[in-house]
């Protein structure tokens, strides 16, 4: 394995080391096909926790590289699509690849992939032209394995986006009812389809959020600002950056509602909570959670502050307060 294929994924490459590697890709099959096998495999790896720590996620592959000679690929996929919990359709991983340093020959087919987190996971990858994609749990992201006059990915639930600067070639998120235009910059969207509406934070940079019939009435936000797609109208509205922190495996509440974090939990641990004492759900709590906590210990935390119990029903994957 070329050192400077890990190196790339976890982002140590400098741009004139990006150019000269994506190159040699593009000419030479075993360096190309050395590149595919990492890009699959540091998808299936970032769902996991310490996958945050980058020597970590070296050595891992180091004992995955042992295992591939004993066994056959598909087995070891199989393996350890077992203990990631991910789907992945239409994993190849993109012949498009040295599309980043030079434009796309019109004899290469672009693949559309999906890429699905599960409840109580979350995931991290790179697209082909170096843009950096986080998924938050029960999120899925559709993407070309090659880009061509536009950027376009499709999200459904929650991603947070560090978009390669390319100012010739768009960036854009397609949500189910807005999309999200970047040229470079940093920004959240949120739109998990039982919540009914959309909202995209803006970190870093410049985007335009508008209906995709609308384009020339889309409003241009600004660092720190946050909009709220409501049926047909946007509205700018405050945003804790802190709520972003689910990158790193942690939910934040800030005197929120109850019934607030109900609705959030059941998005992240597909799960359903009902509530027997409807004076639970105006009880506010502040607080942060570890992901892997998991919903019934975050359940039992908020219970020592706020009394009621709680009931589980496994079968049914049900809980309810009261």
């Amino acid at each position: 394995m070329d050192e400077r294929i890990i190196k790339y994924y976890h982002g140590e490459l400098n741009e004139e080391e990006k150019k000269v590697l994506l190159e040699e890709v593009d000419h030479v099959p075993e360096l190309r096909s050395c590149m595919i096998e990492y890009q699959q495999l540091h998808c299936l790896l970032n769902l996991q926790e310490a996958v945050a720590d980058q020597k970590l996620g070296k050595e891992k592959y180091k004992s995955f590289k042992q295992l591939t000679d004993r066994q056959r690929w598909k087995s070891l996929v199989l393996h350890w699509s077992k203990y990631a919990a991910i789907w992945i359709v239409s994993i190849l991983a993109s012949w498009g690849i040295a599309y980043y340093s030079h434009p796309v020959q019109p004899d290469i087919i672009a693949f559309n992939q999906e890429l699905y987190v599960p409840a109580g996971q979350r995931a991290e990858l790179t697209l082909p032209d170096g843009t950096k994609v986080w998924l938050n749990a029960s999120s899925k992201l559709t993407y070309p394995s090659v880009f061509t006059d536009e950027r376009r990915v499709s999200l459904s639930g929650e991603g947070y986006f560090v978009v390669a600067p390319n100012k010739d070639v768009p960036f854009i998120v397609s949500t189910p009812t807005v999309d999200v235009k970047a040229l470079g910059t940093e920004f959240n969207v949120s739109c998990y389809p039982s919540v009914g509406n959309v909202e995209v934070f803006l970190q870093k940079g410049a985007i335009k959020t508008y209906f995709p019939d609308e384009e020339t009435n889309g409003v241009v936000m600004s660092p720190g600002q946050c909009i709220v797609q409501s049926g047909r109208k946007l509205d700018l509205k405050e945003m804790d950056a802190e709520s972003l922190l689910w990158r790193e495996g942690l939910y934040t509440f800030k005197k929120q509602k109850l019934g607030k974090i109900i609705e959030k939990l059941e998005l992240y641990y597909d799960v359903k909570i009902n509530v027997a004492n409807p004076k639970i759900l105006d009880y506010e709590y502040v607080g942060k959670f570890r992901q892997r906590d998991g919903i019934l210990t975050i359940l039992q935390v908020i219970q020592k502050i706020h009394k009621f119990e709680i009931e589980r029903n496994e079968e049914l994957n049900q809980f309810t307060l009261f």
